[in-house]
């Protein structure tokens, strides 16, 4: 009897630019399915952590009212610790349309069973 075909674990990076393309569209669901449900994120506007999904949903809810950021990944490369660092430019509007913000970061992602479990803003 033939062995069964494994499917390919997806590419981290399509992962991780399929995250940024869905966040910039505000496609929350989406972006939240990309994250494994006790995901740790970074809460860049208050500092500190948010956990989970439903902790990185209300972040992310309360961020899009006052504040309209657009990330758009420049470079992904693994680190020597296995982590996904993305080079990103990030501009940062309020909601009037005033640029707060227009610099490059460095985001470091821990993937695992092609799931964000953790994000850190380096």
């Amino acid at each position: 009897m033939p062995e069964p075909l494994l499917e390919p674990l997806p590419d981290p990076r399509e992962l991780i630019q399929g995250a940024y393309r869905d966040f910039n569209a505000r496609h929350l669901d989406s972006v939240l399915a990309s994250m494994h449900p006790d995901v740790v994120w970074p809460n860049g506007m208050e500092g500190g952590f948010v956990y989970g999904v439903e902790g990185v949903r209300d972040y992310w809810t309360r961020q899009w009212a006052i504040l309209d950021p657009k990330v758009e990944p420049i470079g992904i490369a693994q680190d020597e610790a296995g982590r996904w660092v993305v080079q990103v430019h990030q501009v940062v509007h309020d909601r009037a349309g005033n640029l707060l913000l227009d610099t490059i970061v460095h985001h470091a992602y821990r993937i695992e069973n092609s799931l964000i479990v953790r994000m850190d803003i380096e």
